[in-house]
């Protein structure tokens, strides 16, 4: 049941997120890992508004392992929690100086031994920077949406993604971690779901429908905050 689900869910989704990417900047690796530390409990628009000073100042690993600290809290204050993610950022750039050469790591396990690091940002950086399906993301979005499609009743993020990684064939692995976030964030939302606008409805198995727009609703947006077109369904 839920492999056909998933069979039918894909090509919906790629009607909505032909071209779906992390929301997240970033040129390289080191960026999008920082931007991942930092963007825990903040969001990725207020992230993305910080980190083009910040990687002027620190374009290198070895740039943010050297920082004094307290100037790295006063960029990054408005993500919140500046002390603990500051200490995150330089613990894991020395990390990367001292045992990866200077480069992020290309694997799951070196990855986690980064402070700051879970498998959610691992799987982030590996799918998004390097092209590889190491897992499926698992954030609150992607929580909420298998629980919505059925294809899981647990809130664990770890058991959540082995139960996915079942269903979902390898080589979608990436693309349904971004587009599933995307929906999330964009269409399903968690108050008031955008049923009305969304590509997968006649599938979808979530019972609090919402079916028309509030009567004094703006004109939504039609792109995400990092300029991918929303494309919704008009009928």
């Amino acid at each position: 049941m839920k492999n056909a689900f998933i069979g039918k869910l894909l090509p919906l989704l790629r009607k909505h997120w032909p071209h779906p990417k992390c929301e997240v900047n970033h040129k390289n690796p080191l960026q999008l890992m920082v931007g991942v530390i930092l963007s825990a409990q903040s969001t990725d628009k207020t992230v993305n508004e910080l980190t083009p000073a910040l990687f002027k100042k620190y374009p290198t690993a070895k740039a943010f392992a050297q920082a004094d600290p307290l100037h790295v809290e006063h960029m990054i204050y408005r993500a919140g929690f500046f002390r603990a993610k500051t200490k995150s950022v330089m613990g894991a750039c020395r990390m990367i100086v001292e045992k990866f050469g200077g480069e992020v790591p290309r694997t799951m396990e070196e990855l986690l031994e980064l402070p700051g690091i879970g498998r959610k940002s691992a799987n982030v950086i590996l799918g998004a920077s390097y092209g590889i399906a190491s897992g499926i993301v698992v954030d609150t979005h992607m929580i909420r949406l298998s629980n919505r499609f059925r294809l899981s009743r647990l809130d664990d993020p770890v058991k959540i993604e082995q139960e996915l990684c079942a269903i979902v064939p390898k080589k979608d692995w990436i693309f349904f971690s971004q587009s599933m976030v995307l929906h999330g964030r964009y269409i399903c939302q968690a108050k008031t779901p955008r049923c009305w606008e969304c590509h997968l409805i006649k599938i979808c198995p979530y019972t609090d429908k919402v079916l028309s727009p509030r009567i004094d609703e703006k004109k939504p947006p039609r792109e995400t905050i990092t300029g991918i077109p929303i494309t919704i369904r008009k009928n």
